[in-house]
């Protein structure tokens, strides 16, 4: 692991948010990652050719906030061409693990080690950034993400276009009930969306050069302008996390045959012997994750009959 005297400071944020608001709140952040290399239309486009199909997801862009996830239009293109052609494809794709690439692994680990630097730590692991994953998104212009939540923390960079990202408070349970922060984390992330919540949301204005810290569970939604635009997530998971997204996914599978659960946190001597249980099952079937064809299965089995929905023909 490379330690933090080896990283330039590739995110900044001013008013000392990295060490007063991180990881608590979200803020506004600069970076020095428009115009790399890796983040081109080119090279996403080979990325695209190259990614397991079931690690790359799109669909059309005109969607609603609150989109009902049964309802999501298609495009009808293959992710090369939706990324070749994204400025008139009308289109919203993102790719997945793209860590999984040596080339973009180096890119997260750099990026975050500025982080820790900032924060006054000597690597990554001591910083707490685990589990590191990146997620690379293309719009079409004029495209909206729906109003979800996400399982990780998130560096939100933005490379190129504009955008508009709008964050609510995840400790707000009038915007996003318990029940729905499991819905969302196990089923699908898309969550219900009122206009009552405006007033509530931070919205974070994006140009190159520009981004966001995202903080776990956070609720938010996105909008392109009018121009096709590329944003990365650059994302961990620390070992809480992990804890509590396993605890969201075990009890989710319980309320499926009938036994409906208390939120993580609520029952700690149960949570630890819950947790147990599901790790020891969960490593046993890992060695099959290496299929594609099994990953459709184990999806199916535990997120619902509806959680290949991205995947023509699954």
């Amino acid at each position: 692991m490379n330690t933090v005297t080896a990283a330039a400071p590739v995110i900044t944020a001013g008013n000392d948010a990295l060490k007063r608001d991180f990881p608590l709140k979200p803020f506004a952040i600069r970076h020095k990652l428009a115009g790399h290399p890796l983040l081109s239309l080119t090279r996403i486009a080979q990325l695209a050719a190259e990614l397991p199909r079931d690690l790359i997801e799109y669909n059309s862009g005109k969607v609603a906030i609150s989109q009902d996830p049964d309802a999501i239009p298609s495009v009808d293109l293959d992710p090369v061409e939706v990324v070749k052609r994204i400025e008139t494809a009308g289109a919203w794709m993102v790719l997945k693990r793209v860590e999984n690439s040596p080339e973009y692994r180096r890119l997260l680990e750099d990026t975050l080690l500025s982080v820790a630097r900032a924060r006054g730590f000597n690597s990554l692991l001591d910083a707490g950034f685990e589990q590191l994953e990146g997620f690379i998104f293309v719009s079409s212009p004029n495209s909206t993400t729906p109003f979800h939540l996400d399982s990780e923390d998130n560096f939100f960079v933005h490379i190129h276009g504009e955008k508009f990202f709008t964050i609510f408070d995840n400790n707000d349970r009038s915007i996003v009930s318990d029940d729905e922060i499991e819905r969302s984390m196990t089923k699908h992330r898309n969550l219900k969306y009122d206009d009552s919540f405006a007033p509530r949301g931070t919205e974070f204005h994006l140009f190159a050069g520009d981004g966001c810290y995202v903080p776990y569970q956070w609720p938010h939604w996105v909008r392109t302008a009018g121009s096709f635009s590329i944003s990365m997530a650059i994302t961990w998971k620390t070992r809480e996390v992990r804890r509590v997204n396993d605890l969201h996914f075990f009890n989710s599978m319980l309320r499926g045959i009938g036994l409906p659960q208390l939120p993580p946190g609520r029952q700690p001597v149960r949570d630890a012997l819950k947790l147990a249980f599901y790790r020891t099952v969960t490593t046993a079937i890992k060695p099959l994750r290496a299929s594609l064809a099994m990953r459709r299965v184990l999806r199916r089995i535990a997120l619902g009959k509806r959680a290949n929905y991205y995947l023509k023909g699954a």
